[in-house]
């Protein structure tokens, strides 16, 4: 392929309910949305990034600056023939900016597809038409409104449930699901690095309650940290922000610090990336599960496509569009029996709807080749 150019849209999209978590509360969904254009298709990809860093040292500003002066320049200057996968190759004199590139290359892998008429799904490797979905439950006011938020969540069909959590809202909401709830219900919670290692005997006091597992309890870089708590608690441990790559995946495993990853293509720099976390965690029979980000029906698709894949074995946060949005920029992802079907069209298989996009759209930018 050879890129014509790459718009930049900023958009703003209001979510159905506050969701908080231990770094922050957002009722926005601030992102942007990149299409890549060349001569013979397009393709749209998505930013994760979030508007201030607090996930990560990543955020919207910053991603389209980067984006504008250095990325975007690189695949397209000069370049004569471009495909997916020289993409990262290109981009890694650039250091960091694991989100920003990540949406350029799925722009770019989603033009291509399209091109060649070649579904995503089918590219990375999917073995099922449609995947099992968990949604992600933020810090609630008091137990009682968590434990109405969970039964309605149930009730939906999802199939999985995450608490989020930090210190002061761990133990006892927990122990609320559980009773109200049963030993049935698929249950993990995600501390989003809130806790120390001092605090390895409060969260063996979560031992008891038969989760999945542990979401990235302590900082992202203190792998030694989550080794020695594994070998503390009962509950499996699993690694968010400190996967960045199939070699952190791989060190990590190695250290004995996750029995489980959490797979953001947006956090490891574009789905092939992920898929090579995936065949390294599989190699050493670690299941994985795909994270969300709050993403738009553009990024959801893609990563349905990507939970398909065989070493998916838990449910993910691949939650329908109405867990976060009234009204979403594609046609909805609706939950059918606890699971949302993979699209089948080229690329990532959906097309944003123009009205529906230009209501949320707060700016654009054309960058030509």
């Amino acid at each position: 392929m050879k890129l014509t150019g790459v718009e930049i849209r900023r958009v703003r999209m209001p979510l159905v309910a506050p969701f908080r978590t231990s770094f922050g509360t957002q009722t926005v969904r601030e992102a942007l949305l990149l299409r890549a254009v060349t001569p013979d298709a397009e393709g749209w990809g998505e930013c994760v990034a979030m508007s201030d860093p607090l996930y990560s040292s990543e955020y919207v500003d910053a991603c389209a600056d980067v984006l504008r002066r250095f990325l975007v320049p690189a695949l397209t200057g000069g370049r004569t023939r471009l495909d997916a996968s020289t993409v990262a190759p290109v981009l890694s004199p650039f250091k960091g900016h694991l989100m920003a590139k990540a949406a350029l290359e799925m722009a770019v892998l989603d033009a291509e597809l399209r091109e060649h008429g070649v579904p995503l799904s089918r590219e990375l490797g999917a073995v099922r038409d449609r995947v099992p979905c968990g949604v992600s439950v933020g810090i609630m006011d008091s137990v009682p409104e968590l434990l109405e938020a969970v039964a309605g969540y149930l009730d939906d069909g999802y199939v999985r449930i995450k608490l989020k959590i930090e210190p002061g809202w761990d133990v006892a909401p927990v122990r609320a699901v559980r009773e109200r709830f049963g030993d049935d219900v698929l249950l993990q919670v995600d501390a989003n690095t809130a806790y120390t290692r001092a605090d390895a005997r409060h969260l063996a006091r979560l031992d008891p309650f038969d989760l999945l597992l542990i979401e990235q309890p302590l900082p992202e870089d203190d792998l030694i940290g989550h080794a020695e708590l594994a070998r503390q608690v009962r509950t499996p441990i699993c690694l968010d922000e400190s996967i960045t790559s199939a070699r952190a995946a791989a060190d990590a495993i190695a250290l004995g610090a996750t029995s489980i990853v959490n797979i953001k293509p947006g956090r490891v720099g574009g789905y092939l990336e992920a898929r090579r976390i995936h065949d390294v965690c599989a190699a050493h029979g670690v299941p994985v599960w795909c994270g969300g980000m709050l993403e738009t029906g553009l990024g959801r698709a893609a990563n349905v496509a990507l939970a398909a894949l065989p070493g998916f074995t838990v449910p993910g946060d691949t939650s329908a569009s109405d867990r976060y949005y009234r009204t979403d920029i594609t046609e909805p992802f609706t939950l059918d029996d606890g699971h949302l079907p993979v699209p089948a069209g080229p690329g990532i298989g959906v097309e944003p709807l123009a009205d529906a996009l230009d209501a949320v759209t707060v700016s654009t930018e054309w960058l030509p080749a």
